[in-house]
């Protein structure tokens, strides 16, 4: 097909259709006085607002009327908009479970939600939560949003607003105030927004809409009503400071070199509105202590292991950002890139101690600039600066200390275009840039990303372009690049400056029952977005395919239901080889009991090619055919006693002895409306898992054929004293064992070769534990109090014991408390400061 028949077909594509749907309509009413916020609704402003009521089930029943009444008013004034929902009902039957912030999903409480388009641009909007016991929740949405699994947006964001709510004899109620403060909106005269509301009712898990949702539509803010009739409503100055103090003694464990560390800091952070649309975001001098410890493992792939961020100043209002998926944030202040070279070196000797080697590099400060203009371009600017870092050892015959820079300064940065169109539509242009002192290696990503949709909203063309661009000396690494021009720098070998580049185009039916779509994606072998995003491998082609069917409406047995069957078809780029053909079929069932259950089967029905496994240019490992089966599942939710449940098989046609199992089981128990404790447990076992020995024989990559087994333990629970007063605790225990049956050599074309010569041992026994509590107060609106307790096992959060004699989990679990932990205390004091506040004051 030539460009103009493709640009043809793109044009056809999105005027084809026309809509079919009506939204309906609310007007709103500016307030002659304002709202006592305080779950009453008696003041006589209230009865100015008309009334916006007959909510529609969006689940479990589509389309029918909700089960309860609802009634909802909005009123505005120049500083704020002001919702009243009354939620009729039988109290003895409303559900009142206290939560943290966030948390209503999936307890066993009631809540209401209002959520606003204020661009009326059907991509983005702003979710408000309240729950019967007053526990705020909120989020950022995007034009992925899905009503149909609860995936509104991100809940990282954290707005300042007011709510109160109250049990009633026929109901409850619940009053918001929403500050102009906490939204984004364009400059006009007469402003007109999307509007949507959501009730959930716990008991019979009923979640209903003001205006209609379709589970068979794509999309959830294309499915809002509209608000109109905001006039003169002028963005305010949007200034506000949150200083923090934190203080805290952190005890290392044994061998760390140093016995204990006083903590104290101090910072803020600064959110600032240049105009009524774009907001600065900056954090200075900040303190990412009392963030939940990562979910570390004993990693055996070639990939590296990617984390959740947890760090609010980078999960807080980066929807822009991450839209392209070419952020991960976990770069920024990750750990330096010399801390194993000086651990591995100096850290086993006898003639050197370790003075000093930091594991996280220091962050001087971030800033996020963001907003959309009136004609929907959203505009996107992120900057981050981190320090040095340096590592101090002692020889310990001549007393003297070496420094060595182990990560240099440097800068990360991030600009994003997006602009959206009518419908769906959108283009996103992605640029990241990486800068590092001196030679070191620096880098720049670009990429553009478009989604078409009809006006139907039934079909989609999607697809992105994308380049990188490498500059100064990146160490060489075999693994990747094969047949690449090095330079040779002092004994060290580098890769000469390279570029690379990524396509992929995806054709889709994205609404209805039945649904499918087609894409082709194409990796070049230097494409390395991975100073500022995540790829786990480049150097691919890839050709997938997939068509799946969806019962949202109740029918015989069933809640919902769904089937999905897909398949993959996967090459080399450079050279072009085959390297896998994946089939994989799924289903899913929700039964009126409100169980579910999910069965997948994923087989490659004749013999993969892994490119990446040695780590060795040249060098590939035949994998056998395989079939996986899974089946998953949980019990009703809205019971104190919950219950979820994993069970997976895998068998290989290497021999009797590959096979793989996996099960897991979760409990969650809520003691009562303040307290719940869940523990989960997680065990699987390869009997022969075949891949890279860690080991080079002659530059020749070892094969192991091994056993993997590893078991993990999480008790996590959380104690609401109030809405605004938390305490919570989570710990987990993980153990990996590891041994080698026996070794291999592969010939050119991946195929094992036996290997007898005598070999180390390389059986490994890993144990890893943390613990975090911590204990908040919101004092008052931003305002928060944070102390915290950390606990952790070993210098790196891990330990090897000896294999032989620490052979089962319970002995592992037994012997990990008589290792050396380290433990951390921490007060933190963050103060919320509106300007306007302080203004009126005044």
């Amino acid at each position: 097909m030539n460009l103009r028949s493709w640009l043809l077909s793109v044009v056809f594509l999105q005027l084809s259709f026309t809509a079919v749907s009506q939204s309906k309509t609310l007007t709103a009413v500016k307030a002659t006085s304002v709202p006592r916020i305080d779950g009453d609704l008696s003041d006589p402003v209230w009865q100015t607002a008309p009334v916006a009521t007959d909510f529609i089930q969006n689940f479990p029943n589509y389309g029918i009327a909700a089960f309860t009444k609802t009634e909802v008013r909005v009123l505005y004034d120049d500083a704020a908009i002001y919702i009243a929902a009354y939620m009729y009902d039988d109290p003895s039957l409303i559900r009142k479970q206290l939560t943290s912030r966030d948390g209503e999903q999936r307890q066993d409480v009631d809540y209401f939600s209002v959520f606003f388009d204020t661009y009326n641009d059907q991509q983005n909007g702003f979710q408000f939560t309240v729950t019967t016991a007053n526990v705020q929740s909120d989020a950022k949405i995007g034009a992925s949003g899905d009503a149909r699994f609860g995936n509104f947006g991100d809940k990282s964001w954290d707005a300042v607003w007011q709510s109160k709510t109250s049990i009633r004899n026929d109901g409850w109620v619940a009053e918001m105030r929403i500050p102009y403060i906490s939204l984004r909106f364009a400059k006009k005269e007469v402003q007109s927004w999307g509007l949507q509301f959501n009730r959930s009712t716990r008991r019979n898990n009923e979640s209903a809409f003001w205006n209609p949702v379709d589970p068979n539509v794509a999309g959830f803010i294309n499915q809002f009503g509209k608000l109109t009739g905001l006039s003169d409503i002028q963005p305010p100055l949007r200034l506000s400071l949150s200083p923090y103090v934190s203080t805290g003694i952190r005890f290392n464990p044994e061998g760390s070199g140093r016995d204990h560390d006083w903590l104290a800091r101090g910072g803020m952070d600064v959110k600032y509105g240049i105009n009524e649309s774009f907001t600065l975001d900056a954090t200075l001098i900040p303190d990412f202590g009392q963030v939940i410890s990562d979910n570390v493992v004993n990693n055996l792939t070639p990939f590296e292991q990617r984390f959740q961020e947890n760090r609010p100043f980078f999960t807080e209002g980066t929807e822009l950002f991450t839209k392209s998926g070419m952020f991960y944030s976990r770069r920024i202040g990750r750990m330096p890139g010399g801390y194993g070279y000086v651990q591995g070196v100096y850290g086993g000797s006898p003639d050197y101690e370790i003075i000093k080697n930091p594991s996280i590099t220091k962050l001087y400060n971030a800033i996020k600039l963001s907003g959309r203009t009136e004609k929907k371009l959203g505009i996107g600017v992120f900057n981050a600066v981190t320090a040095p870092m340096e590592a101090r050892v002692r020889n310990l015959n001549t007393k003297l200390d070496t420094i060595i820079r182990t990560e240099p300064l440097t800068n990360y940065n991030l600009f994003v275009l997006d602009q959206a169109f009518k419908g769906r539509s959108s283009v996103t242009f992605t640029n990241t840039n990486v800068i590092r002192d001196g030679s070191a290696r620096d880098a720049n990503a670009s990429a553009l990303d478009w989604a078409l949709f009809n006006k139907k909203n039934s079909h989609s063309l999607s697809g992105t372009l994308r380049y990188t661009k490498i500059f100064g000396h990146t160490p060489y690494s075999s693994q990747y690049f094969m047949n690449r021009d090095t330079t040779t720098i002092g004994g060290q070998r580098y890769l000469n400056p390279y570029d690379g580049y990524t396509a992929r185009l995806s054709y889709s039916k994205v609404s209805g029952k039945l649904q499918h779509y087609t894409t082709v994606s194409v990796e070049s072998d230097t494409y390395d977005p991975n100073d500022m995003g995540y790829l786990q491998a480049a150097n691919e082609v890839n050709y997938l395919a997939g068509i799946s069917y969806n019962q949202f409406e109740a029918k015989g047995k069933f809640l919902t239901y769904g089937y999905n069957m897909n398949v993959h078809y996967g090459w080399l780029y450079r050279p072009y080889r085959y390297a896998l053909l994946e089939l994989a079929a799924s289903g899913f069932w929700v039964f009126k009991n409100f169980w579910d259950v999910n069965i997948e089967v994923i087989g490659q029905p004749i013999r993969s090619n892994d490119y990446f496994e040695l780590r060795t240019a040249g060098y590939h490992l035949k994998k056998p055919a395989f079939v996986y089966t899974e089946i998953d599942g949980s019990t009703d939710s809205r019971k104190r006693f919950f219950v979820s449940f994993e069970q997976a098989f895998y068998k290989g046609n290497i021999s009797r002895e590959n096979k793989y199992f996996k099960s897991a089981l979760g409990f969650r128990y809520r003691f009562s409306d303040h307290f719940s404790l869940s523990t989960d447990f997680e065990r699987q076992h390869d009997h022969l898992e075949v891949g890279y020995a860690f080991i080079k024989v002659n530059e020749k990559p070892i094969v192991g054929y091994r056993s993997n087994r590893d078991m993990s333990s999480i008790v996590s629970g959380v104690y609401n004293f109030t809405s605004q007063m938390n305490l919570t605790l989570r710990a987990r225990h993980y153990w990996s064992k590891v041994i080698y049956k026996r070794f291999y050599t592969v010939d050119s074309d991946g195929e094992h070769i036996p290997y007898s010569d005598p070999m180390p041992d390389l059986n490994q026994n890993v144990n890893i534990f943390n613990l975090d509590a911590f204990f908040t107060w919101d004092f008052r609106p931003g305002s928060r109090v944070i102390a915290g307790w950390k606990n952790w096992l070993g210098s790196d959060y891990e330990e090897t014991l000896p294999g032989t004699t620490y052979r089962h989990y319970l002995s592992n679990f037994k012997k990990s408390f008589d290792l050396p932990h380290g433990n951390e205390i921490t007060l933190r004091i963050i103060y919320f400061l509106d300007y306007n506040q302080l203004r009126k004051k005044k």
